[in-house]
């Protein structure tokens, strides 16, 4: 039974069956974010959800970021990400028309940025997903 069904703007009904959630900046001991530190976290999400789902095709949602006043430290100008990051693993049915729709189901594992722990906060861009080309088929 999945967590959550959504509708993609394309159509296509998708079911979120696994995710996972963490604080962006958790175990920051010192500094602040900025461009650098926050194109690495991003990378380290991107790769910590390869790890964990393997066999799924994996695409990352690029993240909001937001300049906050304030002078600039010596890594450069405070930058800020989302606060959690989230990694689902959503199913659907079968991308390729040649395989059989009962025996077969495609994935996708995606990466995303979002304000807060609520599904209210869902980083809007899950619902444009061009599933089609992303996601990958396979057998039941």
């Amino acid at each position: 039974m999945p967590l959550s069904r959504m509708v993609l703007s394309s159509g296509r009904s998708i079911d979120l069956t696994e995710l996972r959630m963490s604080s962006t900046y958790a175990g920051v001991l010192e500094g602040y974010p900025s461009k650098l530190f926050n194109d690495r976290t991003v990378r380290r999400l991107r790769r910590r959800a390869e790890a964990a789902f393997p066999s799924a095709p994996v695409h990352l949602l690029p993240p909001t970021r937001s300049y906050p006043d304030g002078p600039a430290g010596p890594f450069g100008p405070v930058e800020v990400l989302p606060s959690v990051t989230c990694i689902g693993v959503f199913d659907s049915t079968v991308v390729s028309p040649a395989l059989d729709p009962v025996l077969h189901r495609s994935t996708l594992t995606v990466a995303w940025f979002q304000p807060t722990p609520s599904p209210e906060h869902a980083d809007p861009a899950l619902h444009t997903l061009p599933w089609d080309t992303l996601a990958g088929d396979y057998a039941l």
